[in-house]
C-alpha cells in the first residue's frame, strides 16, 4: 500500500497512538484533519505535523456528543480527495460490571464503537470515490483485549471486539472497491490512557506500536497485531483452550481488581 500524500482524518489525534500516527503520515506528505476533545493538544500535534513535513487542520469535538460526527464529516465535504480515516479515539473505565455506572458504559460504547461506525458511514461516499482512484484506507484501532477478554474490562472489551468485527465485516462488504479496511490490536501501550492503572503489564513504547502499524499497512495487511511476538502466548491459548486462560487468570483476580480499580480515561 502506498501511504504517501494521504488526505484524511485521525480521531484522538491529540496524544498517544493517534498523535504518533499523524506524525508518520505527515512524514509522507499527508494533509490531515486532527480531531480530539482538547484544542491545546490538537494544536501541538498540528505543530509537530508541520515540522514532520505534513499539514493539518484541527477540530476540537467530543465525538460522543450529538451532532459531533456530522460536524467532522462536514469539515471535509469540500475536499477533492479523502483517502484516509483513522478511527483511534477511545476511552476506558475498568471495574466490576455491576459497579459500573450507566454513564460510563454509554461513554465507552459511544466513543469506542458508535462514533467510528457513524463517522465511517458518513465518509464512505468520499472514501469510495478516492478508493476507485489511488485507493483509500480505513484504519480502526482496536485492542489486544479483543483477542483476550480480561476481567474488569467487560464493557471495554465489548466495544473493542465490536470494532474489530465491524472492520472484518466492512472489509468484505467493500471488497473490490479500493477501500482498504485494516484493524490494529495494540497491547498495553505507554500512553496517558494507561497512566491510572497499576497492573503488572509491560507497556510497550508508542513508537514500537506505530512502527508495527506502518509496516503492516505498507505490506497491505488487514489485521495488524501490534503486540510483541514473544508475548502472544495467551492469545494463542485463548484460541485453542480458553478455559485454560480462565484458570491462569483466576488466582490473581483479587490483585488485578485492586490494580485496575482507578483505570479511567473518561
Amino acid at each position: 500500500m502506498d501511504l504517501r500524500n494521504r488526505r484524511g482524518i485521525i480521531t484522538g489525534a491529540g496524544q498517544g497512538i493517534g498523535q504518533a500516527l499523524a506524525l508518520e503520515f505527515a512524514a509522507k506528505g499527508a494533509h490531515l484533519l486532527l480531531v480530539g476533545r482538547k484544542e491545546e493538544t490538537l494544536k501541538e500535534t498540528a505543530r509537530l505535523v508541520q515540522t514532520a513535513g505534513g499539514s493539518a487542520d484541527i477540530l476540537a469535538q467530543d465525538l460522543t456528543k450529538p451532532g459531533a460526527v456530522d460536524l467532522v464529516a462536514e469539515s471535509v465535504q469540500s475536499w477533492d480527495t479523502l483517502d484516509l480515516l483513522v478511527n483511534n479515539a477511545g476511552n476506558v473505565r475498568a471495574g466490576r460490571l455491576e459497579q459500573s455506572s450507566g454513564a460510563d458504559i454509554r461513554s465507552m460504547i459511544d466513543l469506542n464503537l458508535t462514533a467510528p461506525l457513524l463517522l465511517t458511514r458518513a465518509l464512505l461516499p468520499q472514501l469510495r470515490t478516492s478508493g476507485a482512484g489511488t485507493g483509500s484506507l480505513v484504519l480502526n484501532i482496536s485492542s489486544e483485549i479483543a483477542l483476550v477478554g480480561m476481567p474488569f474490562y467487560a464493557v471495554y472489551a465489548a466495544t473493542k471486539s465490536g470494532l474489530a468485527a465491524f472492520g472484518e465485516s466492512l472489509r468484505r462488504e467493500l471488497h473490490g472497491t479500493g477501500v482498504h479496511v485494516a484493524t490494529v490490536y495494540p497491547g498495553a501501550t505507554d500512553t496517558a490512557m494507561m497512566s491510572t492503572q497499576n497492573a503488572d503489564w509491560e507497556r510497550r513504547p508508542v513508537a514500537d506500536v506505530v512502527a508495527d502499524v506502518m509496516t503492516g499497512l505498507a505490506a497491505g495487511d488487514h489485521e495488524i497485531n501490534a503486540t510483541p511476538e514473544e508475548g502472544r502466548g495467551m492469545q494463542q491459548l485463548n484460541v485453542t483452550d480458553p478455559l485454560a486462560v480462565d484458570a491462569a487468570i483466576a488466582p490473581g483476580l483479587g490483585e488485578l481488581e485492586v490494580a485496575v480499580k482507578d483505570h479511567n480515561s473518561i
